[in-house]
């Protein structure tokens, strides 16, 4: 079983309500999602060349999802 790893997703983002689109990931995996949350910064200052009003980045899970706990029996 793979674990799951963290990748940081670079979003650009129009002005008002505009919905962000993922525009580039950053190639650097990440084990946890608190080691992915503090590279953000870093990440962001990276990605300023992206034609958008605003730039965003969100860490994304990659790799098979584990649940937490066992499925309700059906029934």
């Amino acid at each position: 079983m793979e674990a799951v790893i963290y990748l940081i997703a670079i979003l650009g983002c129009g002005d008002g309500a505009q919905r962000c689109s993922q525009q580039r990931v950053e190639p650097t995996p990440y084990a946890t999602i608190q080691a992915c949350r503090a590279a953000l910064p870093e990440a962001l200052a990276r990605n300023t060349d992206i034609d958008y009003p605003t730039i965003a980045a969100d860490c994304r899970a990659s790799g098979p999802l584990i649940a937490a706990r066992p499925a309700a029996p059906l029934g």
